[in-house]
């Protein structure tokens, strides 16, 4: 299983975001988990300066702004 993370503040970008890493990883027929984490000290623990961000399986991959559809399907294929 991926472990996935989408760091923001509960906006609707990083609502966004969660919502299309599950449909990526319904469209690779891969299992993810979403974390979602809100805590604003915890997002910049995480190294992430704009939101919302994601990281696969503990890797930062993207920060600041809707990630590139191709883009996330090649972290979570990884």
């Amino acid at each position: 299983m991926t472990s996935v993370t989408v760091y923001g503040p509960g906006c609707k970008r990083c609502e966004t975001t969660a919502r299309m890493v599950s449909e990526a990883a319904a469209k690779l027929g891969i299992e993810v988990e979403i974390e979602k984490v809100t805590d604003a000290r915890a997002i910049a623990m995480a190294g992430v300066i704009s939101t919302p961000g994601l990281a696969v399986d503990g890797r930062l991959v993207h920060a600041g702004g809707l990630p590139d559809p191709a883009k996330l399907e090649g972290w979570l294929a990884a």
